[in-house]
C-alpha cells in the first residue's frame, strides 16, 4: 500500500470535525435497553458459533491518576477494591462461560485501568480461573495481551507474565519530555521504558506495541521527534500514537490540563505529519488512524492480505469472532448484538450478587447495520471496496442503496480525498488522513451524535 501521506492544511481545516472511531458500528452512542435474554439468545444463534472465541478482561484500577485519561478506570493505592473484584469477574465467569461450552479462545486482552496494579499472585490466580472456563489455543496459534505499565513492573514480573501464557505486550509511554510528563502526572523515564521491553523480549513476548499521543500539554515538534527518536530505537513491533482529544465536561481528570497549555492547531498539525514521516523513514508501515506497524507484523500482513479487521481494541488481525468482554464496563460483540456492562463498581456487585447478567445497555445489529459496518470496514482497514462484494453478499445495487452517500461523496472526489469508478471506492494518499470523515458519509446515525460533541476531532 502506498505509504505517501499527503497534508492539505485547507483540507485538514475543513474536515476536522468530530466524528467517531468507528471502533464499532453502530457506535456505543445508540446502545440502548437490552435485556439478558438478548446476550444468551445472541450466543446460541451466533452465525460465527463454531469459530473461536476472542476475551477482553477489564482491570480499571490505577495508582495514579493521568490527567490526559479518558478510561473507565478506579484511582487507589489500596488492594481490597481489586480483591473483591477479581471475586466478582470470578462470579461473571460463572454465569457466562458455560454459555459459550466448546469454543477456543484464540485471543485474549487484558485492559484497563492498569492490570499489573494487580500482585502476580492474583495474576496467576485470574488466568487460571480464565482457563477452567475455556480451552485456549497453543502459545503459538493464540494472541494473548496485558496492557503494561512500566512504572508497575521489573524484568521478574515481566518473566512471570509470560509464565502464566502471555505473548503480547503493550506499553503505555506517551511522551519521554519531562515538561510533558508532569503536566500529565505521569512521570516514566525512557531507561525503565527500555529495560521493560528489553525484559520481554528476553522473556520471549512475540509482539510488543507502545501507545504514544500527541497534543498534550507543552508538546513541541522538536520536543516530539526526540520522543519518537528514542521510541524507535526501541524498535516495538507496533506504535499507536492517538490524537489527544480534550473533553473535560466528559472526563473529569482532563479538568487539571490547561487550554492554555496545549500546542496549537498548526504545531499539533506538525507533530502528526512528523510521526507519519519519520515513522514511516524508519520502516513502520502506517496501517491507518493512529496505527504503525513493522512490515512482518500480523497487522502489516492482514492489511495486504485484505483481512484486517477493526473492534474495541482498534485494529485486529482476528476476523470473524465473537467478542466476550469481562468486567466493569466491558463491551461484547456476539453475533448481531453489542452489550455493554455497568460501569460503577456498585451496579457491578449488584448485579452478580443477585446471579445476574451485568449488562446495562446494547443494541442489536439491524440488516442495514450490517451493510454499513462492513461498508466503514473495509473503507477503515483496506481503504478500498469494491461494490461487486457488497452486490453480491446483501443482495443490492451498491450506488442505488447508497445514493444520497454517493451523492454526498462527490465533493470528497473534488477534494482528492477518494477515487470512485464503475465499481470501486479508493481513498487517495490525501484521504487517508480523512478517512473518518469519508466512513461518516455512510453512517446513519451521524448528524445526531456528532451534533452533542461527543467524540475527538477526526484529524
Amino acid at each position: 500500500m502506498d505509504q505517501n501521506i499527503t497534508f492539505d492544511s485547507d483540507l485538514i481545516k475543513r474536515y476536522n470535525v468530530h466524528g467517531p472511531r468507528y471502533t464499532s458500528y453502530p457506535t456505543a452512542l445508540q446502545f440502548g435497553d437490552f435485556h439478558p435474554e438478548e446476550l444468551k439468545s445472541a450466543i446460541a444463534n451466533s452465525p460465527l458459533k463454531d469459530r473461536d472465541l476472542s476475551l477482553y478482561v477489564h482491570l480499571p484500577f490505577c495508582a495514579t491518576l493521568c490527567y490526559y485519561c479518558a478510561c473507565n478506570k478506579i484511582v487507589t493505592r489500596k488492594r481490597e477494591p481489586a480483591v473483591e473484584y477479581l471475586t466478582l469477574l470470578e462470579k461473571e465467569l460463572d454465569l457466562v462461560a458455560p454459555l459459550f461450552k466448546g469454543r477456543h479462545v484464540s485471543q485474549l486482552h487484558w485492559g484497563g485501568g492498569t492490570p499489573t496494579f494487580l500482585e502476580d499472585e492474583q495474576i496467576s490466580n485470574l488466568m487460571a480461573d480464565i482457563r477452567e472456563h475455556f480451552t485456549f489455543r497453543n502459545d503459538a496459534q493464540g494472541e494473548f495481551s496485558i496492557e503494561v505499565d512500566p512504572r508497575t513492573v521489573d524484568a521478574d514480573r515481566i518473566a512471570h507474565l509470560r509464565a502464566v501464557g502471555f505473548n503480547r505486550l503493550s506499553l503505555g509511554i506517551q511522551d519521554f519530555a519531562p515538561a510533558v510528563q508532569k503536566a500529565v502526572n505521569r512521570i516514566q523515564s525512557y531507561g525503565d521504558t527500555k529495560d521493560v521491553i528489553e525484559a520481554a523480549r528476553l522473556c520471549g513476548f512475540r509482539s510488543i506495541s507502545v501507545d504514544l499521543i500527541y497534543g498534550l500539554p507543552f508538546q513541541t515538534y522538536a520536543s516530539f521527534k526526540n520522543t519518537l527518536n528514542q521510541v524507535v530505537s526501541l524498535r516495538p513491533d507496533r506504535i499507536s500514537i492517538y490524537n489527544y482529544a480534550h473533553l473535560p465536561e466528559r472526563f473529569s481528570p482532563q479538568k487539571r490540563i490547561l487550554v492554555s497549555d496545549l500546542p496549537r492547531p498548526e504545531e499539533k498539525l506538525r507533530i502528526l505529519e512528523l510521526c507519519i514521516e519519520l515513522l514511516n523513514a524508519s520502516g513502520y508501515v502506517y496501517i491507518g488512524m493512529d496505527h504503525f506497524a513493522l512490515p512482518d507484523d500480523e497487522l502489516a500482513i492482514a492489511q495486504r492480505d485484505g483481512t484486517l479487521q477493526r473492534n474495541f481494541q482498534g485494529y485486529s488481525t482476528y476476523a470473524d469472532c465473537d467478542l466476550l468482554a469481562l468486567g466493569i464496563t466491558g463491551i461484547s460483540h456476539i453475533g448481531n448484538t453489542y452489550s455493554q456492562n455497568v460501569k460503577e463498581m456498585d451496579a457491578y456487585r449488584n448485579h452478580l450478587l443477585s446471579d445476574r447478567f451485568p449488562i446495562e445497555k446494547g443494541a442489536v445489529i439491524d440488516d442495514d447495520d450490517q451493510v454499513r459496518k462492513q461498508v466503514i470496514n473495509e473503507l477503515i482497514c483496506n481503504f478500498n471496496l469494491r461494490f461487486r462484494v457488497f452486490e453480491e453478499k446483501f443482495n443490492i445495487v451498491f450506488t442505488d442503496y447508497f445514493a444520497d452517500e454517493m451523492l454526498v461523496l462527490k465533493s470528497m472526489i473534488d477534494d482528492g480525498l477518494i477515487v470512485v469508478d464503475t465499481d470501486t471506492i479508493t481513498v487517495t494518499s490525501t484521504g487517508r488522513l480523512f478517512i473518518r470523515n469519508i466512513c461518516m458519509v455512510f453512517d446513519r446515525y451521524i448528524t445526531e451524535a456528532a451534533s452533542e460533541k461527543r467524540f475527538s476531532k477526526a484529524v
